[in-house]
């Protein structure tokens, strides 16, 4: 089996690196999901399956790409309770929580 060079490493290295960048710091994370299951779950239910808002579990959002969660979550819906989120949270917070909503957001 060949050996790979540290070039090599490197490169993976830098082409993962945009990828790990977009992910909260573990303290981040841990905010993002108190908010989550405290200021969504308000409205979606504190188990996610929903209430005044829809169920945000990964079998109702299947159809839904992360990017769209995430700009649902930054921009809010005009003309439904659903605010935008855009003054407390980032692009990098929204898309993490989106992604995280789709996988089955953790307890």
């Amino acid at each position: 089996m060949p050996r790979l060079s540290a070039a090599c490493v490197a490169l993976a290295l830098l082409l993962a690196a945009p990828a790990l960048a977009d992910r909260p710091a573990a303290a981040r994370q841990e905010m993002l999901r108190h908010i989550v299951r405290q200021d969504c779950g308000s409205c979606h239910g504190m188990t996610l399956n929903g209430g005044l808002g829809s169920p945000l579990l990964p079998q109702t959002l299947d159809g839904v790409a992360a990017e769209s969660l995430a700009d649902i979550i930054l921009n809010g819906i005009p003309g439904t309770p659903m605010p935008p989120w855009a003054g407390l949270l980032d692009a990098d917070d929204a898309r993490w929580i989106a992604v995280e909503l789709k996988k089955g957001f953790p307890p």
